[in-house]
């Protein structure tokens, strides 16, 4: 039997916990809000059309913020049509996703949402067809009291406190060919600047995100972010990063490595944004939200045709998760939290339905898929501090990404203990793991859970909805202290 060695060490500090790491993502995409999170004629609705259970689990999966309402969504959308009595709101094409938008779910009720599921928003304005003006609209009806024509147009609709929304995105992956509004970095970087500054003479204690590349495979990636920080590096607080993953042509071992990719995508928009802040001899330093990240199965979407009409909310991007795409995932949140020095802010995309951890049928029962199981036990359990843990592993080759080691880890440490957070790549064999705690006295594995199933490809339906989920690890040991890892799967350890 193979086995990998950590230490932890209390010294080997990375950076605090940070809550935004948890976020996710709302957007006006297929069922994610219509039959997701609103639904006024479901047995559970509230009085403001509701899903108490989508809540329910959005409480639990422990999200802390979420970004709305786009997305490739937002740059075509007008606010102004979700506002107001809901009978006098016009019906608008979706270019986007190639659907009618029925206005039903705006500003106002996303925010009553918001202060129900206990999370912090993170709005998007609308970079592609509209800009500066029509951003300065919005932030002022959102977070102006009182007294002028737009605030007060909040006030009459039923919002009298400020919403108060502290982090803006500045568009939305405007880097892509498929952006309506689509631009050059420069352009992108101009109206970036222009549209920040502004919105920071309304309201100065504003956080503000410019848009980074769409993944690293993008043609203009490092480029783009180092013309679009040139222009905006004075005025915005964070680049954004944008990455999903996929199992291809059966190659599951590069798969469960995908996290590799990010990693890579994380240091080198790091070194860039360094760089640019060198040469422009500032001492500000520009964090990273990567404000969507997730599994999704792209190439199915993109072969498939899109529909003769316009849609309401027709089923979109809807995956099915497995373990695989679990233990993939669980290995994507160690890199954002072993990167938690500079990346302080993520969005899980999305949060129902879409390519989502929560599922829901019209009418009738939400379910957990396998991929909200990693997320809500480290939302739950990483606290404190991020560890630096550097495992010596035994290692697989790739064909995407070369040697890889089997076990991919972080830990972190608070007054209640330390948890360790490991996934074991291996597609065949367990991993003995052999954790090294000297430096935290008489500490001991207090419990143990993994997540893992003989078949890799199983999945949670509404039917069988537990089939994947954490169970208790039997296969401990304690001096020295030792944790069996199964194959092809995620683990939570806990010590104290």
């Amino acid at each position: 039997m193979q086995t990998a060695h950590l230490t932890i060490d209390p010294a080997f500090r990375v950076a605090p916990v940070r809550r935004r790491t948890f976020g996710a993502f709302v957007e006006h995409l297929g069922r994610c809000v219509y039959e997701g999170i609103y639904e006024p004629g479901h047995p559970r609705a509230d009085d403001d059309g509701f899903r108490r259970d989508v809540l329910d689990l959005t409480r639990e999966l422990g999200v802390t913020t979420v970004r709305y309402p786009g997305g490739n969504f937002v740059s075509g959308y007008r606010w102004e049509d979700g506002i107001g009595p809901k009978s006098r709101r016009p019906r608008r094409l979706d270019l986007a996703w190639h659907s009618t938008e029925t206005n039903e779910v705006g500003v106002d009720e996303f925010m009553r949402w918001c202060r129900k599921a206990g999370v912090e928003p993170m709005m998007a304005v609308n970079l592609g067809t509209r800009g500066i003006a029509e951003a300065l609209d919005l932030l002022e009806y959102c977070n102006h009291p009182s007294g002028t024509a737009l605030s007060d147009l909040r006030v009459a609709n039923g919002a009298k406190e400020p919403h108060d929304i502290r982090m803006w995105c500045l568009g939305n992956e405007m880097d892509g060919p498929w952006q309506t509004g689509h631009k050059t970095a420069r352009e992108y970087g101009r109206l970036a600047a222009e549209t920040g500054r502004a919105m920071r003479v309304l309201d100065r204690d504003l956080e503000l995100v410019a848009c980074g590349s769409s993944g690293s495979g993008m043609p203009t990636f490092g480029a783009w972010e180092a013309t679009v920080l040139e222009e905006t590096y004075d005025v915005v607080d964070y680049v954004s990063c944008h990455a999903y993953y996929e199992e291809k042509n059966g190659d599951l071992g590069s798969f469960l490595a995908c996290s590799t990719d990010m990693e890579y995508f994380i240091r080198s928009v790091v070194a860039t944004a360094d760089h640019v802040g060198a040469r422009l001899k500032s001492r500000k330093r520009i964090d990273i939200s990567f404000d969507e990240w997730n599994i999704w199965y792209m190439s199915r979407f993109q072969a498939a045709e899109p529909p003769a009409d316009w849609p309401v909310a027709p089923p979109l991007l809807e995956d099915h998760y497995h373990l695989a795409d679990a233990v993939a995932f669980g290995g994507l949140l160690i890199t954002l939290l072993r990167n938690s020095d500079r990346v302080t802010a993520a969005s899980l995309a999305q949060l129902v339905n879409v390519i989502a951890p929560i599922m829901t049928e019209p009418g009738g029962r939400a379910w957990r898929q396998t991929t909200f199981h990693p997320f809500a036990q480290a939302s739950r359990h990483a606290a404190g501090d991020v560890l630096r843990v550097e495992p010596v592993s035994p290692s697989y080759e790739t064909a995407e990404y070369g040697e890889v080691p089997l076990l991919h880890a972080v830990a972190t440490r608070s007054d209640a203990g330390v948890t360790v957070f490991a996934v074991n790549r291996s597609t065949d064999a367990p991993l003995s793991l052999e954790i090294d705690a000297r430096a935290l006295g008489r500490a001991r594995i207090t419990a143990a859970t993994t997540l893992t199933d003989d078949d890799v490809y199983a999945r949670n339906t509404a039917d069988d909805p537990d089939r994947i989920a954490p169970r208790a690890n039997p296969d401990v040991e304690h001096d020295p202290m030792r944790v069996l890892l199964p194959p092809v799967s995620w683990n939570v350890i806990h010590l104290a």
